[in-house]
């Protein structure tokens, strides 16, 4: 039982494994956001992880690459994802002081 609730991932994120066994690497576990599969990046992955280990099952999903190139790749998509949401703030920011006074807003 305390074994089961380790394991278990928080709505909205994904185990995965990373690690060239091959090459003598440990395999490490990590949690990602699901919406992180989106990205072409990570898709790329998954397409090799398929060729490489087939439709996985059981347990967390395993990645054919290096924990350091995971982490680089993980940074990368942070790095865009935090790039987009500063754009949308500066945008919605910079709206913002343009609209006019007289608008009101009412409770849906």
């Amino acid at each position: 039982m305390a074994e089961e609730k380790k394991h278990k991932m928080k709505k909205g994120w994904l185990a995965i494994q990373v690690g060239l066994e091959e090459e003598g690497e440990k395999l490490e576990r990590f949690a990602i956001p699901i919406s992180y599969l989106y990205h072409p990046l990570l898709q790329e992955l998954l397409d090799k992880a398929r060729e490489v280990y087939g439709y996985q099952k059981d347990g967390p999903l395993r990645l054919p690459c290096s924990v350091d190139d995971f982490l680089h790749l993980r940074w990368q998509i942070e790095r865009e994802s935090s790039m987009i949401k500063n754009r949308y703030h500066h945008l919605h920011h910079h709206h913002l002081h343009h609209l006019p006074t007289s608008i009101s807003f009412h409770s849906c």
